[in-house]
C-alpha cells in the first residue's frame, strides 16, 4: 500500500513537471514569435500616410506630390517606390512608400523631411491661393511584411 501511494505521488509530481515544462516552452515560443519588428533592421517596410484631400484640391495634391515629393524620395537611399491612392467618398489620400529597410528610412534626418514638406506646402498654398496647407495629416504609420 505504501509503495502504491509512493508511486502515485511520484507520478503526480512527474505529470505536474511535464505540464509545467510544456507550458514554459510554449510561453517562450510565443515570446520569440512576438518580438518587435524594431529589432529587424534589414526587413522591407512600407511607410503609410493618410491625408485629408478635398475633391476640389485633388489635382493640386497629385501635381505637388509628383513635382516635389517624388524627385526627393527617388534620391533617398533605400527608397523602392510608392503608390498614391484617393478615396472619393472619404476625400482621403493614402500614400504607401516602400523602403528597403526601416533603418534606411529612419536614418533620413527629420530636418530634410521638414524642408521638403515646407516646399510642398508652399507650392500647394500658392496653387490654391490659400494661407494654410489644406491637406491635413490623418495618420502616419508603418506596415511590416508578413511571411
Amino acid at each position: 500500500m505504501k509503495v502504491f501511494s509512493f508511486l502515485q505521488r511520484v507520478f503526480k509530481l512527474f505529470l505536474c513537471s511535464l505540464i509545467s515544462g510544456v507550458t514554459l516552452l510554449q510561453i517562450n515560443i510565443q515570446n520569440v514569435n512576438s518580438l518587435s519588428m524594431d529589432t529587424i533592421q534589414g526587413e522591407f517596410v512600407i511607410e503609410e500616410l493618410r491625408l485629408k484631400v478635398p475633391a476640389e484640391a485633388k489635382a493640386v495634391w497629385l501635381n505637388a506630390e509628383k513635382k516635389i515629393w517624388e524627385p526627393w524620395l527617388s534620391s533617398q537611399n533605400g527608397f523602392l517606390g510608392r503608390q498614391l491612392f484617393w478615396n472619393k467618398a472619404k476625400e482621403e489620400a493614402l500614400i504607401l512608400v516602400n523602403w528597403k529597410s526601416k533603418s534606411l528610412w529612419k536614418d533620413i534626418p527629420i530636418s530634410e523631411v521638414n524642408k521638403v514638406q515646407e516646399k510642398f506646402e508652399d507650392s500647394v498654398k500658392t496653387a490654391l491661393n490659400v494661407s494654410e496647407n489644406p491637406f491635413e495629416l490623418i495618420y502616419e504609420g508603418e506596415l511590416d511584411k508578413q511571411e
